[in-house]
């Protein structure tokens, strides 16, 4: 057996950049974080190739005389703890003395640096863990930065890097977090040479959120704020119906440091119960502000993640406020309260018909609304015409059950406008309208990607669409996947793009958010592109879904060729989700049923 010994600096270091910086972002995470607890109010990053070839990140900050940036960078140096139980009372992002060194150690690290009034600043050049020089160097005050050749002293970090586009799309939206939490400090981020991101000071987070992220979902927000003893939470939080097919721009903080809480997430998506369809997130730029005593932020290698000494009393008052917040929403004058029966047009909250939900159902208290069930507005049946069944140009396979399947059935009517109900000669049938609809539209969509024959119509005003830096990229990937399925989209910018022409299934309006949950599906689901019949279900399935609008009345026509239609699919019994689309009730059921 091997004699114990004690690993060289430079091998300790690396392992620890291991833990620390997984990848470029990480790179610029912990930079930025260290020019801001210096108290920076101009940040400028730049990097090139994804960030693998060059990084710089530089500020104005006080700068460091040359003792202090010589000892920056000796593992667990650092000025902003001196004792363990400083951990409980953290007020900086930075604390434990390993990003400089474990940074230092897998690249060639460039530190320039000179404090306010020092006649001249300091030069330190690291190469993959070895100084190369200390000289003196002028530059204004303020701290510069360079990372080169990322990883190049541990090659086989560099095989687990993704493309430069994933890359640079990580760096973008992590400098994008931090001006969100920082709106009064100005941020520049350059990418390739190309200034992608320019943010003055803002006044407030409203206007930093609309640099960002667009004023289309800027309008969607609406303020909160909220305090008890020893919580404060304020931010912007969605209007009721506005959600998303995922969580990334449901966006919290806690003392102004980004995290991914399990607990604040939780509690917002139990908040948006009644205000959200099922399956939908709501958009939120939260901050908590509690005693840094009272939460750990050191429970991860790269501070991602917090714990909170009472999870319970943070759920509950981040529950507590955001439903107040909704309710105050919710609540009109009562002369302008419409009648239950009125057709509500889906146009007073700017959100999508198919995310409408009952302002009133927000007045319900937490329990209750655990057990009840939001209700849907459905749109006018102008906007959203049935599904054209007996279309003979339709490629479904047919199964030969078709006429026999539905033979004698005999249509009743609609129960609660979801269910239709059939007489058939063994008894009884209730369909789900919805589950045989995307049914018939899944193999139909699937037909029509098969064929390559999906019908198409130019739009005659482009749809903008902005996404997130990861999103554009992944769009930007499977841009020639999507255009060959009915759309037109080209890239208009970068995260900018153009819906130029949807599919003849979609409506124009829905296409943006249709493309934003594809794009999420994406970025959650595994990586589809070496198997382009899975890549083609993906699509069918989300478009299938997206695809069907129920009128609220239905003949006895329109529902006999609907199950008609049904069973001439290859998998009439469930949707394309895995829902039953009927259930069957035979006469000895019934007979048992009534005790017969």
């Amino acid at each position: 057996m091997p004699n114990v010994r004690i690993l060289p600096d430079r091998v300790a270091n690396q392992i620890a950049a291991g833990e620390v910086i997984e990848r470029p972002a990480a790179v610029v995470k912990e930079l930025v974080e260290n020019a801001l607890d210096a108290g920076a109010t101009r940040i400028e990053v730049e990097f090139a190739h994804g960030g693998r070839s060059f990084i710089r990140v530089e500020d104005n900050g006080p700068g460091m005389a040359r003792d202090d940036a010589l000892l920056a960078l000796e593992r667990h140096a650092t000025s902003k703890i001196a004792e363990a139980d400083d951990l409980n009372r953290l007020a900086t992002f930075g604390f434990r003395g390993e990003a400089l060194p474990s940074i230092a150690s897998v690249s060639r690290f460039t530190l320039q640096t000179r404090a306010a009034g020092a006649e001249a600043g300091t030069e330190i050049l690291v190469n993959g863990g070895r100084f190369v020089h200390v000289r003196d160097c002028g530059r204004p005050a303020g701290t510069r930065i360079e990372v080169a050749q990322l990883f190049n002293s541990v090659p086989a970090r560099r095989k687990f890097l993704k493309t430069d586009a994933t890359e640079a799309a990580h760096i973008v939206t992590g400098v994008r977090l931090y001006a969100l939490a920082f709106p009064a400090v100005a941020f520049t981020l350059i990418e390739d040479g190309r200034v992608v991101l320019r943010s003055p000071e803002c006044a407030d987070l409203a206007g930093r959120v609309g640099e960002i992220f667009g004023r289309q979902l800027r309008e969607q927000l609406v303020p909160i704020a909220a305090e008890e003893p020893g919580l404060r939470l304020h931010g912007l939080i969605g209007l009721p119906g506005a959600g998303r097919a995922t969580r990334h721009e449901m966006i919290t903080f806690v003392n102004a440091r980004p995290v991914d809480s399990r607990t604040l997430n939780y509690a917002l998506i139990e908040s948006y119960h009644e205000a959200l369809p099922k399956g939908r997130y709501p958009l939120a730029f939260v901050f908590l502000e509690i005693d840094p005593a009272a939460v750990d932020v050191n429970v991860h290698p790269a501070k991602r993640e917090v714990r909170f000494r009472s999870e319970a009393s943070v759920r509950s008052f981040v529950i507590c406020s955001v439903l107040a917040r909704l309710r105050e929403m919710a609540a009109p004058a009562p002369a302008a309260m419409p009648p239950a029966t009125s057709n509500i047009q889906p146009s007073t909250l700017n959100v999508p018909p198919q995310s409408r939900v009952w302002p009133a159902a927000l007045l319900a208290t937490p329990k209750a609304s655990a057990a009840g069930v939001p209700v849907v507005i459905a749109p006018p049946a102008t906007t959203s015409p049935p599904v054209a069944v007996g279309n003979s140009s339709l490629a479904i396979v047919h199964t030969g059950r078709g006429p026999q399947a539905t033979a004698g059935w005999r249509y009743l009517g609609l129960a609660h406008g979801e269910f239709a109900l059939f007489e058939t000669p063994a008894g009884l049938v209730l369909l789900d309208r919805r589950a045989a609809h995307e049914r018939v539209w899944f193999e139909r969509l699937q037909a029509q990607f098969r064929d390559h024959a999906v019908p198409n119509q130019r739009l005659l005003f482009a749809v903008p669409l902005e996404l997130d830096p990861v999103a554009a990229a992944l769009l930007l990937d499977r841009l020639d996947f999507i255009n060959r399925h009915g759309f037109e989209i080209v890239e208009f910018g970068r995260s900018f793009f153009r819906i130029e022409g949807v599919p003849a299934w979609m409506e124009p309006g829905d296409a943006g958010p249709f493309l934003r949950d594809l794009v999420a599906a994406w970025r959650e689901g595994p990586a589809l592109g070496a198997n382009p019949d899975a890549a083609r279900e993906q699509l069918a399935r989300l478009a299938a879904a997206r695809a069907v609008r129920l009128p609220a009345v239905a003949g006895e026509t329109v529902m006999q060729a609907l199950v008609t239609e049904l069973f001439a699919c290859r998998a009439p019994l469930t949707s394309p989700s895995g829902r039953l689309t009927h259930i069957e009730l035979g006469h000895g059921e019934l007979a048992r049923r009534f005790q017969r």
